[in-house]
């Protein structure tokens, strides 16, 4: 993904308090509710205005920025309390919370855009009548499909995305000591960090806030408890050092289907690649369509564990308390409280612990053949494709082929890894009747219907 900061070329008309009723029942739609323009103080700025025009006066620079310190040390002793305010708008609308945003900022905060769904953060602000900018990273490996959708979103919003770029010389040093594809070796996180982590950070540091498109039914693992807005956890703004940046994001607590509801109900512009399966949109190396079953962050990174997928640009998201270790009933963290439920529950599949598997994987001549999904319970995608593997125990009851499950993550990662072809969750393996060795299904169709068809090729 690419990052970029943009602004608006001409100011937008600052009229939609009186927004027609028609805009108004589009906004509401799916949790969407309009906003009675509510006038928020820009006390700060008016402060400085004098301030910077007196450099024009009699007076030196060193003392009028001097003076800008005085003011911004005042701001500072009237701070925000962020964890009430994201309780206080938990319930509002993404427009409200928006409106919020880009009055209490003003020109000190931008709208990052990855080129996906997020098109939707644009349209709100350009409904709020307020000026906005607009920033994206753009990576050098983007598709073709996003930059000419880049252009499409200029020229229909009448703004200027300010795109931010990796540094020349880091990118050069990677791909020449790890050529182009490294990533799929040992981890995108070294590229991302390159391309894009260190782009945001210099866009971010010249801000006080930013926003963002993320939302709660993303990515379960890592976003799930994302507030509508917060001191950010992992970057600095414009003032430098901790809680010098806050951190909006007005569709938080949005389904996405929602957020695809109001974009084609205002018929905004949206990225080609949407319409080719592709749901999260990133760098073209790392990113492919999705398929039936399949959660949306599934099409990102896809040959690494689902807890990874993160990029790095919300870092702040991934826990410090990593979930540590195991019981039978599911993940605990490391003091102990359980955290995570166990599933793929089915009187009709058999739960296999360390010692089944392994017994199951020394039998050269077995009485019944077996589908066994390796699975974590925090994995968004193992729990995107329970209903279609509880829906194919039942349909295989009493077929002769047994159908299993395998907590493979914590202390059976390791073993998993080495004994049973396990490269991200889930996994899934079919050990026929007269083979001592299981063999892996190799698609990421995991519908039962797919499934199926894969159970009668090899019984």
């Amino acid at each position: 993904m690419a990052m970029a900061l943009a602004s608006p070329s001409s100011t937008i008309p600052a009229t939609r308090s009186n927004a027609s009723s028609s805009i108004k029942s589009v906004l509401m739609m799916g949790g969407f509710q309009p906003l009675d323009r509510v006038s928020y103080s820009r006390r700060s700025r008016n402060v400085l205005r004098p301030v910077r025009a007196a450099i024009e006066g009699r007076r030196n620079i060193a003392e009028v920025e001097e003076e800008v310190k005085e003011v911004r040390m005042q701001e500072h002793d009237q701070e925000v309390d962020y964890e009430t305010l994201a309780k206080e708008l938990e319930n509002a609308s993404p427009l409200e919370i928006m409106d919020r945003a880009l009055a209490q900022f003003g020109n000190d905060i931008a709208i990052a855009f990855s080129g996906a769904e997020d098109v939707a953060l644009i349209e709100y602000a350009k409904f709020t009548g307020r000026p906005f900018r607009v920033f994206s990273l753009d990576t050098g490996r983007l598709n073709p499909e996003t930059y000419r959708f880049f252009d499409t979103v200029e020229k229909h919003y009448n703004i200027h995305v300010e795109y931010m770029f990796p540094d020349a010389v880091e990118v050069q040093a990677l791909v020449r000591s790890k050529g182009l594809f490294s990533f799929y070796a040992d981890g995108h996180q070294e590229c991302c960090r390159v391309r894009k982590v260190r782009p945001l950070r210099r866009a971010l540091s010249g801000l006080r806030a930013w926003i963002t498109g993320q939302r709660r039914d993303q990515s379960p693992g890592t976003r799930s408890e994302v507030p509508v807005v917060q001191v950010d956890p992992a970057f600095e703004g414009l003032d430098g050092g901790a809680g010098s940046l806050v951190k909006w994001n007005p569709v938080a607590n949005v389904n996405g289907n929602n957020i695809w509801n109001f974009l084609r109900t205002m018929d905004v512009p949206v990225n080609t690649l949407h319409s080719q399966g592709y749901i999260s949109v990133g760098c073209e190396p790392c990113t492919r369509p999705v398929l039936p079953g399949q959660h949306e962050r599934e099409g990102r990174w896809w040959w690494e564990d689902a807890k990874a997928k993160e990029c790095g640009l919300h870092k702040g998201n991934l826990k410090q308390d990593e979930l540590v270790q195991v019981n039978g009933n599911g993940r605990v963290h490391a003091n102990g409280s359980t955290t995570i439920p166990d599933i793929f529950q089915s009187q009709n599949l058999v739960t296999l612990n360390r010692v089944g598997i392994e017994n199951l994987l020394r039998l050269e001549n077995r009485r019944e053949p077996w589908i066994v999904v390796l699975y974590a319970p925090w994995c968004p995608f193992c729990q995107a494709m329970e209903a279609s593997y509880l829906e194919l125990a039942d349909v295989l009851a009493g077929s002769g082929v047994k159908v299993g499950k395998f907590q493979a993550d914590g202390d059976q990662k390791a073993f998993a890894q080495k004994e049973l072809q396990l490269g991200s969750f889930p996994t899934i393996l079919f050990f026929p009747k007269h083979s001592s060795r299981p063999v892996k299904y190799p698609s990421e169709k995991r519908d039962v219907d797919s499934l199926m068809k894969f159970i009668k090729t090899l019984r």
